[in-house]
């Protein structure tokens, strides 16, 4: 399963990701790709030095963008002498990897590890000037396409704020999205583009609302689908404060079990 954790800035993304991960970590294979080539956080909060990133396994921007240049080839499946699969639909080899990955095909000089849990970076905006994050968002898509998982396989995706990711296509793979929702104006109004995109591109858009206070949560709840409203955390000052700090997000909240019972049976 590919889980997609979307939501604007400083909505609680990485946090949920991070204790999400934790908790499914208990019974799945979990790795989580770190898209946000602004958020220098998600590893402190796994307990994780950071991972390196993920184009620089390519060349680094440079190398990425000349290999975009080069035409896609057509891969054919099953031409045996016996000619038993000819004729089956062909597919399109990717410009980047000669070979279709699994977990075990990571390569682990890109790969943090902790407690079972995987942690990749697919690229950061580290220089001034350095250019536009549009080829990490081409790598992201690439990556996902290619990557074969199996039944004990998930991969949680901490996306870049907003909804530029949607634009560049790479939402087309994921089997869940999950829009973490914080009680402001303005993602209460994204909830709704949210929406719109993921039945757009043919994924399931579930709710998860995040720092909820009693005083709000009827006004968070009326703003938002209530039926696919999956996940109501609580404000929690602590976790604020170690995220504060760097650290690492050691909590247990029934409410981040509950969600992950949910995708477990979905």
């Amino acid at each position: 399963m590919r889980i997609a954790v979307c939501g604007k800035g400083g909505s609680g993304k990485s946090t949920i990701s991070a204790l999400l991960a934790k908790e499914l970590a208990k019974t799945k294979n979990v790795l989580v790709l770190d898209i946000d080539e602004s958020n220098y956080g998600l590893h402190s909060q796994l307990g994780m030095a950071a991972p390196r990133d993920l184009m620089e396994y390519f060349g680094g921007k440079k190398g990425f963008k000349e290999k975009q240049k080069a035409p896609k080839t057509t891969q054919f499946w099953g031409l045996a002498a016996n000619g038993g699969n000819e004729g089956q639909p062909t597919q399109q080899k990717s410009r980047f990897f000669k070979n279709r990955w699994s977990f075990s095909d990571l390569p682990q000089e890109f790969v943090e590890e902790k407690d079972g849990i995987r942690l990749m970076a697919v690229g950061k905006i580290h220089d001034f000037g350095e250019g536009c994050a549009c080829p990490m968002g081409v790598l992201t898509r690439e990556f996902l396409e290619n990557l074969d998982l199996g039944k004990d396989d998930l991969v949680i995706v901490d996306t870049e704020a907003g909804t530029e990711h949607f634009g560049r296509g790479v939402d087309k793979d994921f089997d869940i999205i999950l829009v973490v929702v914080d009680p402001s104006y303005e993602s209460l109004k994204l909830s709704k583009k949210f929406d719109e995109f993921g039945a757009q591109c043919g994924c399931r858009v579930y709710f998860v609302l995040n720092k909820v206070e009693p005083d709000i949560r009827e006004d968070m709840l009326a703003s938002v689908n209530c039926v696919n409203v999956v996940a109501e955390i609580p404000e929690r000052r602590e976790i604020f404060k170690a995220s504060l700090k760097g650290e690492e997000l050691d909590f247990e909240l029934d409410e981040i079990k509950k969600l992950a019972e949910f995708l477990r049976k979905n």
